[in-house]
């Protein structure tokens, strides 16, 4: 094993274990108290609140587990595409006719590396699972296109891109930036002003 490959797998397991610890030390609710007047600004809308923090302990655990193995594992095929990216525009993207082959090499490569790194860390992870995705469905196009329904030459492709779509879909989970970020957000108390009369409940008016 390659010393830049060990040191990348250490980097991800740290990155790995500073996110756990971004979601550890804020264990406030994730959502506003219900008592109360009814605030006119909502920080963060519901249906947000569910996509990153709707998963328990245990299925959170599974997408940490599936964004490292995902993540590690992409990040080399971007780097190996940026190192050669004519030999991989001449290999992959000129046979399928798209225009500007060289620039999508690069952007192919881009995509895979700091996706990748969105996944690890948690930050922007949706983002980070879409372009994975979307690298991983052009490779399973090409791979058809070029080899047919060649279950040996497709099935790493079809692993990388269901893991993919598993978390965009579902969510990075709650040992994430992301769900570090939407928790704080969901937590912060209301100032006053935001209330209906400007004054907190049970105040006598024009104090």
């Amino acid at each position: 094993m390659s010393t830049s490959l060990l040191l990348e797998l250490f980097a991800g397991f740290l990155a790995a274990c500073v996110a756990l610890w971004f979601v550890w030390i804020d264990r406030r609710p994730a959502t506003l108290p219900a008592t109360g007047p009814s605030p006119r600004l909502i920080t963060v809308p519901d249906r947000l609140r569910g996509y990153f923090l709707g998963q328990g302990a245990a299925a959170s655990l599974g997408l940490l587990l599936l964004r490292l193995a995902i993540g590690t594992m992409m990040i080399h095929h971007g780097q190996d595409k940026l190192a050669d990216p004519a030999t991989f525009a001449a290999n992959y993207v000129v046979p399928l006719h798209l225009p500007f082959p060289l620039f999508l090499a690069h952007v192919a490569g881009y995509a895979e590396v700091f996706g990748s790194w969105m996944l690890i860390l948690g930050v922007l992870a949706p983002f980070g699972a879409l372009a994975l995705s979307g690298t991983m469905a052009v490779a399973a196009y090409h791979h058809i296109l070029t080899s047919g329904l060649n279950l040996y030459v497709l099935e790493l492709v079809v692993l990388y891109l269901g893991g993919s779509l598993a978390l965009l879909l579902i969510g990075p989970g709650r040992f994430s930036f992301d769900a570090g970020i939407v928790k704080e957000l969901s937590s912060d108390e209301v100032p006053a002003a935001v209330y209906g009369d400007g004054a907190p409940e049970g105040a006598a008016p024009g104090v």
